[in-house]
């Protein structure tokens, strides 16, 4: 099979389950701040920008004027209290993989880039080109993480439409497709229906998956 031209990949969910560092980061900014415990986290806000979960966490409790003050608290804490995420299937395979075939690959994640910048350290990841939710205008679910991501990595417009992009969320599985890519659903978060009616054009359990289907 002819490999697409490049790789890009989200972060949360398709590199790593990094629900319990991100959550346990709200939960402890969230009590700090307000004396009070967090609302359950819901599913509609997954691959949202750590603002928009901010200001929902915020308004839940009608204290909306202070979502800014909850964002850099949580961002704090996911510093000073950082719980490494867990890796998922199928990323060394797939890094090991395109840097033998000199394919361009990188991660654009909603994430703030503090976090992705220590989880990939302590996971010793072989990712060096990485953009977090700091370095766009507008995050997902708007094109340009994706659009920034493959202009870095030496790509026209014209190339996008041969380039994969692995996502477990609508967000960003729409934010791929406004871009003009190929998107790949991850089954972490959505089910294959859902991802698909987003506009995913395949959809796989994890990357492991997708590599066996890229090399069998």
């Amino acid at each position: 099979m002819v490999l697409p031209k490049g790789f890009l990949f989200d972060f949360d969910g398709v590199i790593v389950d990094s629900f319990e560092s991100h959550y346990s980061a709200w939960t402890s900014a969230f009590k700090e701040l307000f004396n009070q415990e967090i609302a359950p986290f819901p599913k509609f806000n997954a691959g949202k920008s750590p603002m928009i979960i901010a200001e929902y966490f915020c308004a839940v409790i009608g204290k909306e004027a202070q979502t800014e003050e909850l964002y850099f608290l949580k961002d704090e804490h996911i510093k000073t209290r950082f719980k490494v995420p867990k890796l998922l299937p199928g990323v060394r395979e797939f890094t090991t993989l395109l840097t033998k075939e000199k394919i361009p690959y990188g991660i654009a994640s909603n994430a703030t880039k503090q976090f992705l910048k220590n989880s990939v350290h302590h996971l010793d990841l072989n990712f060096t080109t990485v953009f977090g939710v700091q370095d766009y205008v507008k995050p997902k679910p708007a094109p340009e993480a994706y659009i920034l991501l493959a202009e870095t990595l030496g790509f026209k417009e014209e190339d996008f439409k041969d380039i994969w992009v692995f996502e477990d969320s609508l967000t960003g599985t729409k934010a791929a497709k406004a871009a003009g890519m190929v998107a790949i659903g991850i089954t972490t978060q959505y089910t294959e229906e859902e991802l698909k009616e987003a506009g995913s054009i395949l959809v796989f359990p994890t990357l492991l998956e997708a590599f066996h289907y890229l090399t069998n």
